[in-house]
């Protein structure tokens, strides 16, 4: 069993101690985390580790030495008091590295979290990770960037919005101009001619009348 702290997403750790730096509440239980929406389906993997390092007790609440480093509102004396936690925690990895063990790189790490805890080469990479934010977060490398979930977008959002087509002007008739009947006594052949028109659906009254009346002076003969 992992005596070391470990949480797939380490970079969470970090976003919790942030909030814990503006407002401490009187007692941190997963349920805390959650409301907070760090680390999702994850929540008692931070608490174990705020435990282990000594910034909550076993019932959730702070401890003195906690007190005194999150009261420290720079980033630099916040870290000077938090350090000493984590290398208190991390007692065996400094007793064999020294102040070299802020330093180590991942493989080491991984390593030394497998040797001592005999666990997998996943779980030894994700101690490593966690041991590297609180590295940190006590001033010795770079904090991970935390991702965080975007909300869902809207149904409505993706549709695609598609220009609605234009309406149909009722006028869009067949008119039949028959300047003769189609058939005749007589046996002539009649001439029947059909023409379509398309009118604007925007048009004006203007635009019509002159339609109809170049219909009426070429067409129709009038």
């Amino acid at each position: 069993m992992a005596t070391h702290p470990y949480i797939s997403g380490p970079g969470n750790i970090a976003q919790m101690v942030s909030y814990l730096r503006k407002s401490f509440p009187g007692i941190i239980t997963s349920d805390t985390v959650k409301k907070l929406g760090i680390a999702p389906n994850n929540e008692s993997y931070v608490i174990n580790a705020l435990q282990f390092i000594g910034v909550i007790d076993a019932d959730g609440k702070k401890t003195s030495a906690a007190a005194k480093a999150f009261s420290h509102h720079k980033d630099e004396e916040f870290s000077k008091q938090f350090a000493p936690l984590v290398e208190k925690a991390y007692s065996a990895l400094f007793e064999l590295h020294g102040e070299n063990a802020w330093k180590l790189d991942t493989d080491k790490l991984i390593t030394f979290f497998r040797q001592a805890d005999q666990t997998s080469s996943a779980i030894g990479g994700r101690q490593a990770g966690t041991f590297k934010v609180l590295a940190g977060l006590s001033g010795h490398g770079e904090l991970p960037e935390v991702k965080t979930k975007k909300p869902a977008a809207n149904k409505t959002d993706k549709a695609d919005k598609k220009p609605k087509p234009a309406k149909e002007s009722k006028a869009n008739q067949q008119i039949s101009t028959n300047p003769g009947a189609d058939y005749h006594p007589n046996g002539a052949i009649g001439l029947t001619v059909r023409v379509e028109i398309n009118l604007p659906a925007d048009g004006t009254k203007e635009t019509y009348d002159n339609i109809f009346k170049s219909i009426k002076e070429n067409l129709l003969g009038g």
